[in-house]
């Protein structure tokens, strides 16, 4: 039980502490640290196969495609002017947060749980990748390379070259 306790305070500061920087290169690389304790939460739950996957999808596709997006569309610290708007986008951002919370909650709360009739079948994290990687090994690479170069393209047509003035 201290395990999870640590783990979800990890989890709940690191999530925290993304929602408050003003940096988003460093929201970004909190909200992978986030990310690494919800599989960290699946190791403690005993979900192996559910945790490799958080952190092949999640800590490693998403959140480099959230850094490329970042550094790509990032301003300059001249553009980036507070408005008065900011703090009212907050405040509402806060209430939805909320709102959200108290309807899991309620969820949560007035769930009965059925009692389980069966033992869940025993399957390793083996099983599960050889039935994965059997015979679609070859469409699973042929989709990682597409989607690489999708991702290159992108960085590409996103660069602008800065050309000289002509007067």
């Amino acid at each position: 039980m201290i395990a999870l306790a640590a783990i979800a305070a990890v989890m709940l500061a690191s999530a925290a502490l993304a929602f408050t920087r003003r940096n988003l290169i460093h929201s970004a690389l909190l909200l992978v640290l986030t990310w690494s304790g919800v599989a960290a939460f699946y190791l403690w739950a005993d979900a192996q196969f559910v945790a490799f996957a958080q952190l092949l999808v999640y800590v490693g596709a998403v959140s480099m495609v959230v850094l490329f997006a970042v550094l790509l569309t990032r301003r300059s610290l001249a553009e980036s002017v507070d408005h008065p708007v900011t703090l009212r986008r907050g405040a509402l951002a806060l209430l939805a947060g909320a709102a959200v919370l108290i309807t899991l909650a309620y969820a949560v709360l007035n769930t009965r749980l059925a009692p389980a009739s069966a033992a869940a079948p025993s399957v390793t994290v083996k099983q599960i990748g050889q039935q994965l990687m059997g015979e679609h090994a070859a469409s699973l690479l042929i989709v990682g390379v597409v989607l690489t170069v999708a991702l290159i393209g992108a960085a590409v047509i996103a660069v602008t070259d800065e050309t000289e003035d002509p007067s």
